[in-house]
């Protein structure tokens, strides 16, 4: 796999409490969004890469397993650190945590970090945005220009730290698993990104790819920060082997596997016809034996 990252902090932040990670070795790829303020952010954003990092190169068990296991181990820690000194109290974090292991993918989410899977020439949302905006625009209430520019856009209901949890506690880590092809691409990312540019538009730069996924991810950051750049900004992008943008890997298979099947549907027809006309001849040749 083809794996790039950019991050930023931004036009107006101060600080970056972004953070992320990548190891191809083993498949893990990690965007955090720290929340606490001052240094808070930034602390809880490291030591949930830490946290994660350390315990998916060490734990076992199965992928979903392992993921609920890092992302518990984080939130454990971080609510620890956040006792024992007054000024880090209150940070947390959200993030999206992406475990790619023989072809299959499977997801731990907590906040309104996203990932995207890019594939067959379409991007879908993956993961569920655990924020009240997030949820009314999931379900139609609000449209996707009105939840960028809605001023509670930045409430949460889920985070990493605020409190003691255990890895299956309800409505703490959001588990998904999809099948991740060779010509697929996926796409971590703050809502940094996604407060600032629209699906289509990230879409759009998406199809501009061209074999180099950090140079994609600083573009998304860039076009974020011609945006606004209101808030910190992080990408992480991770194409398949056979992954490409418009007028490489991905249009023009697509459209060379509909019109293969065109093909195929034509040639079936073609044959269909001939073996009719066949067997008329048949039945011709064997009428007029008859009569004579």
């Amino acid at each position: 796999m083809n794996c790039g990252a950019a991050t930023h902090t931004g036009l107006v932040r101060v600080r970056n409490e972004d953070r992320y990670w990548m190891d191809t070795g083993h498949g893990a790829f990690l965007v955090v969004d720290g929340v606490g303020g001052h240094a808070g952010g930034e602390m809880a954003a490291e030591t949930a890469v830490e946290e994660i990092r350390q315990e998916l190169l060490t734990g076992g068990g199965t992928a979903e397993e392992r993921v609920r296991a890092a992302i518990t181990r984080a939130n454990n820690r971080i609510w620890e650190l956040a006792q024992a000194n007054d000024t880090s109290k209150g940070m947390a974090c959200v993030l999206t945590l992406a475990l790619v292991e023989d072809g299959q993918l499977t997801i731990g989410h907590v906040g309104d970090s996203r990932l995207y899977l890019v594939w067959d020439g379409a991007m879908r949302k993956i993961t569920s945005d655990h924020s009240p905006v997030g949820e009314d625009e999931e379900a139609g209430e609000l449209t996707e220009e009105e939840a960028m520019a809605h001023p509670r856009r930045n409430e949460v209901f889920r985070d990493v730290g605020s409190r003691p949890r255990t890895a299956m506690d309800e409505e703490f880590i959001e588990i998904r698993k999809c099948r991740l092809h060779k010509d697929a691409g996926i796409l971590l990312c703050s809502d940094g990104l996604t407060d600032q540019l629209s699906t289509e538009r990230v879409r759009e730069i998406i199809e501009g790819y061209k074999g180099d996924a950090g140079e994609l991810a600083r573009e998304l950051v860039e076009a974020a920060n011609q945006a606004g750049g209101k808030d910190n900004t992080t990408v992480v992008f991770v194409a398949g082997p056979e992954f490409g943008g418009r007028g490489k890997a991905t249009r023009p298979r697509f459209g060379s596997r509909r019109r293969r099947g065109a093909a195929r549907l034509l040639r079936g027809r073609v044959a269909f016809l001939g073996y009719g006309l066949l067997l008329g001849l048949l039945m011709w040749v064997v009428l007029r034996a008859a009569r004579g």
